[in-house]
């Protein structure tokens, strides 16, 4: 089942980028034609923005390719993230022909050249906005679709080459009737534009490849399936790696009942990592658990007195697994820390704390990160 979803969206990536090469390279075609016969810098960058746009899309497909490549004892997780690394060369080659494109446009304002346009070539810009308008829509419906980074930056680039080709349109019908030559400026906002698409693309993929924040919807709905079961009072420390769109790796915490067998536990742990797999497409490989105190009253006034002292401090922002061991003494629970403060220091504050409150109970406090 998860390998013919991977196989349909590995189909719809290729297909969909098809679609923008065939599409990109007719416009550059076009468009460099017509900035031949013009003599207009602004149409020739435009046309230099497609062919970038095709290649990105050729990128795109040996990306998705490569991603699919099956696990091996190399890699035994996959090749997913080369879709992330695909599309950083995508970044490059835009800054490139931003870059490019800059350094034209300031040419030709310190030796002007005035452009000649017919009628046929504004038909042709006319419909290269159409034509970006309706692609842009329809690569980033279909990245949206099967959760593709690459061809939703592919659509959203592509609606906003759109409204660079109008600018264009709008400085040749300037010239044409007010014979003011803004050609080499519009260039050399054009230039500006496709830089900061590059940038932002690549900022986009470095955090990818760096790895981000979990997703908050994500998380809900796991936890949500977690505590769906009776026996799970609460749950803990989700943790997902991301090993290519839609390729999530995850451990968690539950919080389950001191009275609970190692029995009850295996039963319990593969009924919800099946579940969340099924449900969510993430796979738990790791399942943590915290005992909590049942059929023990002083256990519950001791958690309500320390989660008071705990949530006094501001970067304090979540306390759990906790669990208090009358027999020999000692306290243990888990804080989330914001990265306001550093994790000693906070230890240090709140063990402080606790010594003076329970000064006959040995504190054992685990710090975890705000992810």
């Amino acid at each position: 089942m998860i390998e013919t979803e991977i196989e349909n969206r590995s189909k719809v990536i290729v297909r969909t980028s098809i679609v923008g090469i065939v599409t990109n390279v007719i416009l550059s075609a076009f468009k460099a034609a017509v900035g031949f016969v013009t003599g207009s810098i602004a149409v020739t960058l435009d046309a230099v923005n497609n062919l970038s746009d095709a290649l990105s899309s050729v990128i795109t497909i040996v990306g998705a390719k490569l991603s699919n490549k099956l696990p091996n004892k190399k890699h035994p997780l996959g090749y997913g993230r080369m879709e992330y690394l695909s599309a950083m060369v995508v970044a490059v080659i835009v800054l490139y022909a931003g870059g490019t494109s800059a350094v034209e446009s300031v040419k030709k304002i310190i030796h002007p050249e005035e452009a000649d346009y017919s009628t046929a070539s504004l038909v042709i810009i006319a419909s290269a906005v159409v034509v970006k308008l309706v692609l842009g829509k329809f690569v980033k419906r279909q990245g949206e679709r099967v959760n593709s980074g690459a061809l939703i930056a592919s659509g959203a680039d592509a609606l906003f080459d759109a409204i660079l080709s109008l600018s264009v349109l709008a400085s040749a019908l300037i010239f044409i009737t007010t014979g003011i030559s803004l050609e080499a400026y519009v260039g050399i906002v054009i230039s500006i534009f496709i830089i900061k698409s590059g940038i932002e693309m690549l900022k986009d993929t470095l955090d990818d490849i760096l790895g981000k924040r979990n997703d908050r919807e994500k998380v809900k709905q796991i936890k949500k399936i977690l505590t769906s079961e009776p026996s799970v009072r609460g749950a803990y420390d989700v943790f997902l790696n991301d090993y290519g769109p839609n390729k999530l790796i995850g451990s968690v915490h539950l919080e389950l009942p001191d009275t609970m067998t190692i029995e009850e536990l295996d039963a319990l742990t593969r009924k919800l990592q099946t579940k969340v797999h099924k449900e969510t497409g993430v796979t738990l490989t790791g399942v943590g658990v915290y005992s909590y105190n049942t059929g023990n009253n002083e256990a519950a006034k001791i958690r309500n007195d320390i989660l008071h002292i705990v949530k006094a401090h501001e970067w304090a922002l979540q306390m759990h697994g906790f669990f208090v061991d009358f027999e020999e003494k000692t306290i243990r629970f888990d804080v989330v820390l914001s990265f306001d403060i550093m994790p000693e220091e906070a230890l240090e504050i709140l063990n402080k704390d606790l010594s003076a409150a329970y000064p006959e109970f040995s504190v054992h406090i685990a710090p975890d990160l705000d992810i």
